[in-house]
């Protein structure tokens, strides 16, 4: 269903080490092993995807297309299409999906709120990941 779709190439890297403090926004795809301390936006109007590291950190708003979190993230998390949470990911906040993959080990601390198409009030698409990989 989601994997049809073609992913931008990620293009940026906030790397290990990196602090930044401030509003960042990307197109295209980028990836954060550094840490944010300040709101993540995709531009709006393009396909877009944010990886955040295992090492990675989030202290503010994530919004984009498809979220791939491993490491940390404090604060609220729109994913407009896809947001995977592998093993080693902890949300600290709200969250907002069109579709949720969630791996065992994973964490979140916050309300769960699907983004349904309107008129649909009950089927939420949920893939569960499997702990052999």
């Amino acid at each position: 269903m989601f994997g049809k779709k073609k992913h931008p190439p990620i293009r940026s890297l906030i790397a290990q080490g990196t602090v930044i403090t401030g509003d960042v926004s990307f197109a295209d795809g980028l990836r954060i092993d550094g840490e944010i301390r300040g709101n993540v936006v995709a531009a709006e109007g393009q396909s877009s995807i944010l990886v955040v590291s295992e090492t990675g950190v989030v202290t503010g708003d994530i919004r984009a297309d498809l979220i791939v979190i491993n490491g940390s993230a404090h604060g609220p998390v729109c994913a407009a299409d896809l947001l995977e949470l592998q093993p080693k990911a902890r949300v600290e906040g709200d969250v907002s999906y069109k579709a949720l993959e969630m791996h065992q080990g994973a964490t979140i601390t916050g309300k769960l709120q699907p983004i349904l198409p309107d008129g649909v009030a009950d089927k939420v698409p949920l893939k569960l990941a499997s702990s052999n990989g």
